[in-house]
């Protein structure tokens, strides 16, 4: 018991908003190819609640999960939900046929869910 007391005293003070913070979701996404690279179009929704709780990124994901391209969001957009935005430039060695999008929040940091993206020939 006395082994268990320090883990469920550290359960009791976990704020509150982090219990219950949604993840953000990749609600859409598109890829076009441009010039050699990618360009993805990518629309989120999350609650963001101002600037101590907001979306503030995404990444495309090979589908090992490398990192291919992040696109880093500076501000909440509370009263502008969902919202889409763009990251173009993204290389993506030649045959790879999907990639995965993963969002990010302040505090819960990246989503476990990924939205799997076709990329059309």
């Amino acid at each position: 018991m006395k082994q268990l007391a320090p883990i469920l005293l550290s359960l009791v003070f976990i704020p509150v908003q982090q219990l219950w913070a949604d993840a953000p979701v990749v609600e859409a996404a598109s890829a076009s190819a441009q010039n050699g690279a990618w360009r993805f179009d990518v629309t989120l929704s999350h609650p963001d609640t101002g600037w101590d709780h907001y979306a503030d990124g995404w990444r495309v994901l090979d589908m090992q999960g490398e990192e291919l391209g992040l696109r880093v969001l500076t501000h909440p957009h509370e009263h502008e939900q969902p919202f889409t935005r763009s990251l173009s430039g993204v290389m993506i060695a030649e045959g790879v046929t999907q990639v995965q999008i993963q969002a990010r929040d302040t505090q819960s940091g990246w989503a476990e869910e990924t939205y799997v993206v076709i990329l059309p020939d």
